[in-house]
């Protein structure tokens, strides 16, 4: 028997929160949490680890992965980095789950205490880069409080508003004689009631509203509070805009998703209640109808209640009960769906509408191909329970636009960072969280060279998943506004044509390039139907870009 170090007094405490995958890039500083997870296994393999070790390309992977885990599961994600540039290469991925509000807890290597101020290798007082965009960036304080602080760690991640929180630990007390377990149980949960004052302010304001607008949004995905959405918006009888992972709560097709008509709801709406996301730039910063509709804000913590504008009103609280306590206070005020039949009869229509506007641009024969051919192709072979990725700019913004989830807990994009090259880590972890639903990742051509070498992780961990390229050779995000603006495009250019599959052939999965728009659908088939790590690269038209109404600014 081995002697029991550092290491092994950390997973222990990994092990109690549930953890099921550590997502890293090996690294010696934190040689004995890989040690640890192990075991005593005679097999001595990733797969076998307790955690499961995963191994990834690039550090920022690591940390897409884990923020991935938490918003697919709703459970903590856990990424492992080496000390120096192992973390600073999962900042992005860590400001992405600061900003995604996705609990995420990321253990750092860090120089010995022993040489510390000696100029040990990689030694970097690290907590300062991270405090901005974290809830929590400390330093283990020793084999002591070791399990106590992974313990804190974890439950300051998981505690409303989520988020990520880094702890490094000194090489010398990972690598040390194992401090005490922690014996205490995990804590249960406060309970978080939503103030009945407020509650009865907001059923007044929808008593008197005859145009309201019900917005969902990722937290309340995350919050489990999808069911005790939906069923508000069914008793109130609700248009509803989703946001984010707020997508799929109201499944496509149902009569109250107004996103596709989210101008005129918008537009014309006297009351805006956003739920489970910020009113921030995607959301026009909370002015609707010319700023005259009144704005209710809904949230999973106070701290998350917007201060930038004059809400009519606001509640924070557990939001799972917070919809249905606001039920009760409509039925006690007397609202009645009724008064908004008319406005909720125009707007479905409206969606409708717009839904079959597409169709022919859903269905296009031009050639070059157009963006909207492969959506058009996607929804056709696309299962109830399939997870859909976006990683990119201008061409995963139509898959925002025109891919609707029918579940809950089905889409996942970059969110309001907006960093790319999330993509392979979002995929890899939605395989593992999902192993039995289609995986499909939609990559602008610029976002996969950000990311497309970890395609070597999927084909070496035996993850089946299915990538589309939108290959416009541009940076379109860029290049079609810079040369509204001046004229003209610098720098926004990329190959024509390059062969992403090759790329992913090369690393030991397969791949097609697909120039003609009726080789799209049997490439999609042949993809999904592999079984393994496949490429359709679809080469588009390059003249053709995304409608944005926003800049982001």
């Amino acid at each position: 028997m081995r002697a029991r170090h550092g290491g092994d007094t950390a997973i222990a405490e990994i092990r109690r929160h549930g953890v099921e995958t550590m997502f890293t890039l090996s690294g010696g500083h934190v040689f004995p949490l890989y040690d640890g997870a192990v075991g005593d296994s005679d097999a001595k393999t990733e797969a076998d680890a307790v955690p499961r070790i995963l191994d990834v390309r690039h550090e920022q992977t690591a940390v897409f992965a884990a923020e991935a885990t938490a918003r697919l599961t709703r459970r903590t994600g856990l990424a492992v980095l080496t000390a120096g540039p192992g973390v600073t290469n999962g900042v992005s991925g860590i400001t992405t789950a600061h900003f995604n509000g996705s609990p995420v807890v990321v253990l750092g290597g860090r120089a010995p205490l022993g040489r510390w101020g000696a100029g040990a290798l990689q030694e970097l007082d690290q907590p300062p880069l991270l405090a901005p965009v974290t809830k929590l960036a400390a330093t283990a304080g020793g084999p002591d409080t070791l399990a106590s602080d992974i313990a804190r760690a974890f439950t300051t991640a998981a505690a409303p508003h989520r988020g990520p929180v880094f702890l490094d630990v000194h090489m010398d007390h990972l690598f040390g004689p194992a401090g005490p377990a922690r014996e205490e149980g995990l804590p249960e949960p406060p309970e978080r009631p939503a103030d009945p004052e407020r509650l009865d302010g907001v059923a007044a304001l929808l008593k008197a509203a005859r145009r309201p607008v019900l917005v969902l949004g990722s937290d309340v995905w995350m919050d489990g509070a999808d069911e005790a959405a939906r069923e508000f918006a069914e008793e109130l009888r609700l248009p509803v805009v989703a946001n984010g992972q707020g997508r799929g709560i109201l499944p496509a097709g149902h009569e109250l998703l107004v996103t596709r008509a989210r101008g005129a709801a918008f537009g014309d709406a006297d009351l805006v209640i956003v739920a489970g996301t910020p009113l921030d730039f995607r959301l026009g910063y909370g002015s609707f109808g010319d700023g005259s509709a009144k704005v209710v804000h809904l949230a999973d913590a106070p701290c998350r209640l917007a201060t930038h504008l004059r809400l009519a009103g606001s509640a924070a609280g557990d939001l799972s009960p917070l919809f249905g306590d606001l039920a009760a206070a409509c039925a006690k005020a007397g609202v009645s769906p009724a008064a908004y039949a008319d406005w909720r009869a125009g707007l479905y229509d409206a969606a409708c509408a717009a839904i079959a506007g597409d169709i022919d641009l859903l269905a296009s024969a031009a050639d070059p191909i157009h963006p909207l051919r492969i959506y058009g192709e996607l929804s056709r072979v696309l299962d109830d329970d399939a997870v859909v990725i976006g990683d990119g700019g201008d061409f995963v913004s139509y898959a925002g636009k025109y891919v609707e989830p029918r579940r809950p807990g089905g889409w996942l994009d970059p969110g309001p960072y907006g960093c790319l090259g999330t993509g392979l880590g979002y995929a890899i972890a939605a395989r593992l969280a999902r192993p039995a639903a289609q995986v499909v990742l939609l990559l602008g051509d610029g976002a996969a060279g950000l990311s497309l070498m970890d395609v070597d992780s999927l084909v070496r961990h035996r993850l089946p998943v299915v990538m589309i390229v939108g290959n416009n050779g541009s940076w379109g995000l860029e290049k079609h506004p810079m040369r509204m603006l001046y004229g003209y495009d610098v720098a926004a250019d990329l190959q024509p044509h390059c062969r992403y599959d090759e790329v992913v052939r090369a690393l030991g999965g397969a791949g097609e390039l697909v120039t003609r728009p009726d080789g799209i659908g049997p490439a999609l088939r042949r993809a999904l139907g592999s079984g393994v790590p496949y490429l359709v690269n679809v080469a588009t038209d390059p003249d053709v870009s995304y409608p944005r109404t926003t800049t982001g600014v």
